[in-house]
């Protein structure tokens, strides 16, 4: 039921109590499935190199074959009681708390995450199954106010039908609940196709809810190659949707693919987020909410603040005391107690922060702390704080997704709004201030969809998460996550016949 076993296995799989969580097989149809000609891929511990595990590496007949157990499948999960398919997704998230030690070590193993944040990641990722567990009975059935006689007149929402799910490795656990919850609860059926960088974590998730009772065929789990799966899933007409996180460059050639088909698109794609920090605000807050918004996840997080605007009166004081809290930052393993900034998740994403630092400082930006990867972890950039780059430098032109803060002065709100707004990006932007006529102006002002003022942490179950321009489409979380998975049906009922 597992890929080639190691000869060698990680030494911190030891610390598994449920081994069956760690699946190295596809989905398919209730069935644990591996690739014909038994190909495999590698999961490595972002860490230390190690291999963690060998993953079953399917293709295009076992993406035809979860494809058509999602089609075959449909049917009959649509046809439940709403009732019944809450109960499921309640019992998947108390089976995902009973096994939250486990599947935290499992994710930061392959993401390389702090251990702390992969348990905060599985309690989140809980609250999605939950969330939506409550909303499929909720799903309205509208009356309209006739404007014929003798009718009566009814709009429905209804399942759309099957629907592809492709998810990134940031967050692999908290992706694939908040994604897949909301078209179970719809009445939908999946296809879901983990990042190949974090498959142990879905798969993980496949088995409890499998323990679950959700029934073969309404999520099935395509580990492989992107390119050629997340291409199959675009253009086959039995996918109804398809719901993506990625970046905006993956997103514009999925729409493209799919477009052909006018297959529906929930997308959630880059962030480039701004945070705007008034001179009247709380200095020490101000500086807290800064760590929280730059360094979480080691600033591998489409809600990042990329750019952090400072009024210009406190930039000083305020680059102080962040430098001060940026140098303190333990760098480390993320199965090491204390750690608090991870290794990123390969060497292409540490070129790439390298790369920003580099064309910052060639532009004039000066260095406050960090700017260079870590003496031995190899994956690991140091915490870097970086003042004074021109809004032309590539980290204030493109997300960083990692650990360095950059800030810039400013003068007055017009000029906050302008530069905060000067993007092709329009997820979230953070306000910082005192004065709560100034936070109403900023969030009507900013061009984003969703603004934080005075706090980092704003998303979960309850609210719509989705971004304006090229952040995406779409929203997921809130009831509208769900809508977008059904289709309106409108029923005019003569009564007079």
């Amino acid at each position: 039921m597992n890929a080639r076993p190691l000869q060698t296995p990680h030494p911190a799989l030891s610390r598994l109590t449920d081994r069956a969580l760690l699946r190295t097989l596809g989905h398919v149809g209730g069935r644990w499935t591996a690739a014909p000609d038994a190909a495999d891929f590698a999961v490595t511990d972002p860490a230390s190199g190690a291999l963690v595990a060998r993953v079953a590496r399917l293709g295009p007949a076992e993406t035809d074959a979860a494809i058509a157990a999602a089609r075959a499948a449909f049917p009959g999960w649509r046809d439940r009681l709403p009732q019944e398919r809450a109960r499921i997704l309640h019992r998947w998230a108390e089976l995902m708390r009973t096994a939250i030690e486990d599947l935290a070590l499992i994710m930061t193993l392959e993401q390389g995450k702090p251990l702390a944040e992969s348990r905060g990641e599985i309690a989140y990722a809980a609250e999605f199954l939950d969330w939506y567990a409550g909303e499929a009975p909720r799903l309205n059935v509208e009356g309209v106010t006739p404007h014929l006689p003798e009718v009566e007149m009814i709009v429905r929402r209804e399942a759309l039908g099957p629907v592809g799910v492709v998810t990134p490795w940031n967050f692999p656990s908290a992706m694939i609940t908040r994604k897949v919850a909301a078209a179970l609860a719809a009445g939908c059926t999946t296809v879901v196709h983990p990042s190949a960088e974090t498959p142990l974590s879905a798969l993980a998730l496949a088995e409890l809810a499998e323990r679950a009772g959700l029934p073969p065929g309404v999520m099935n789990l395509v580990p492989g190659e992107a390119a050629g799966i997340v291409g199959q899933m675009c253009t086959d007409p039995r996918l109804a949707a398809l719901s993506f996180t990625g970046s905006t460059e993956v997103g514009r050639l999925i729409a493209t693919t799919a477009a052909p088909g006018l297959k529906r698109l929930v997308m959630e794609l880059g962030g480039h987020a701004p945070m705007l920090v008034f001179a009247d605000a709380d200095l020490d807050r101000a500086v807290d909410l800064a760590m929280d918004a730059k360094f979480a996840t080691s600033g591998q997080d489409c809600l990042a603040a990329n750019r952090i605007y400072v009024e210009r009166p406190i930039l000083p004081a305020f680059t102080e005391r962040l430098a001060r809290r940026i140098a303190r930052l333990k760098v480390g393993p993320g199965l090491d107690p204390g750690t608090e900034i991870g290794p990123l998740m390969h060497a292409r994403a540490l070129a790439k922060v390298a790369a920003q630092v580099e064309d910052a400082l060639a532009r004039g930006a000066r260095l406050v702390t960090g700017g260079h990867a870590h003496p031995d972890l190899p994956l690991a950039y140091m915490p870097t704080l970086l003042v004074g780059a021109p809004d032309e430098a590539l980290i204030h032109r493109e997300e960083t997704f990692g650990p360095v803060a950059s800030l810039l002065a400013f003068d007055g709100e017009a000029e906050a709004i302008a530069r905060a707004n000067a993007t092709d990006y329009g997820l979230v932007a953070y306000v910082v201030t005192r004065d709560g006529a100034r936070a109403l102006r900023m969030a009507r002002a900013l061009e984003f969809g969703m603004v934080a003022v005075n706090r980092v942490k704003i998303t979960g179950g309850p609210v719509p998460f989705g971004g304006w321009k090229q952040s995406g489409l779409g929203r997921e979380g809130s009831r509208h996550g769900i809508e977008a998975f059904t289709e309106l049906k409108y029923l005019c009922i003569d009564t007079a016949a």
